[in-house]
């Protein structure tokens, strides 16, 4: 007894691996790429298979190539699409802000912001100065990929004199139930591609449609920049799993 007692007392901690995901479906196990059969690999599909059958995220774990100590990096890949969500992880272009939204290594930021930079340049289909919006529910459905992401996000629609889509631009991400954020994230990319106005978006994941205190102050700080700047804030989205409502933007 006493040496049994003695080896469990000299003996490491181990942890036990469970990768889950909640969803829709209730919990989901992430495979990792040790997990999966040599031909059901992401790289080994892809030279099989082409890259029409794989997943984005199966893409992104094959730019990365390997995870961290702390993240294999399948995981890693599903977890950037599912905080970030797809259509901003393309249009994000600073790998700092990457790195410290979403806690990857920078050198992992590089690597996914040099990869969709290539995608604009050479295979972009749809140039955003084509897209045109004039009023909340064209914002809305522009936006609709933010409903489901599981953190508040704000993010940034930078519009020209003739309310074309010049940039689209996500400003910062919070946790669950807030987001911090100042004048001056919001109206660089504005003065960056001489924007006349802007809209501004941010989901709450909580469900709830009614504007706190914060959303209505940050509207105003907002108007109050613009106004000195020069670049008219349009709208203040708030965005749920289904819905979306306006915050009243006052110029009076």
């Amino acid at each position: 007894m006493k040496g049994k007692l003695q080896t469990k007392l000299q003996s490491k901690y181990t942890f036990k691996e469970n990768n889950l995901i909640l969803d829709n479906e209730g919990k989901r196990y992430i495979l990792k790429i040790k997990d999966l059969a040599e031909e059901d690999k992401p790289r080994e599909r892809l030279i099989k298979h082409g890259p029409s059958v794989l997943s984005g995220a199966e893409l992104l774990a094959i730019v990365l190539g390997v995870g961290t100590k702390k993240e294999e990096v399948f995981t890693m890949a599903f977890r950037i699409f599912k905080e970030y969500g797809e259509k901003n992880i393309v249009s994000q272009t600073n790998p700092k802000i990457l790195e410290k939204d979403i806690n990857i290594p920078l050198t992992k930021a590089c690597q996914i912001v040099a990869c969709f930079e290539l995608g604009r340049r050479f295979f972009k289909k749809t140039p955003s100065g084509r897209i045109t919006i004039r009023t909340a529910k064209q914002a809305y459905n522009y936006l609709k990929d933010m409903r489901n992401l599981p953190k508040e996000q704000l993010r940034g629609l930078y519009l020209n004199s003739r309310y074309r889509l010049i940039q689209d631009e996500v400003i910062s991400i919070g946790s669950l139930t807030a987001n911090i954020v100042h004048p001056r994230e919001v109206f660089r990319p504005a003065l960056e591609y001489s924007a006349a106005a802007i809209i501004v978006a941010h989901n709450h994941p909580s469900g709830s449609l009614k504007p706190t205190k914060g959303d209505i102050e940050t509207t105003k700080q907002l108007v109050k920049a613009g106004k000195i700047l020069g670049v008219d804030l349009l709208d203040h989205i708030i965005i749920t799993k289904n819905k979306f409502v306006s915050i009243p933007v006052d110029y009076s």
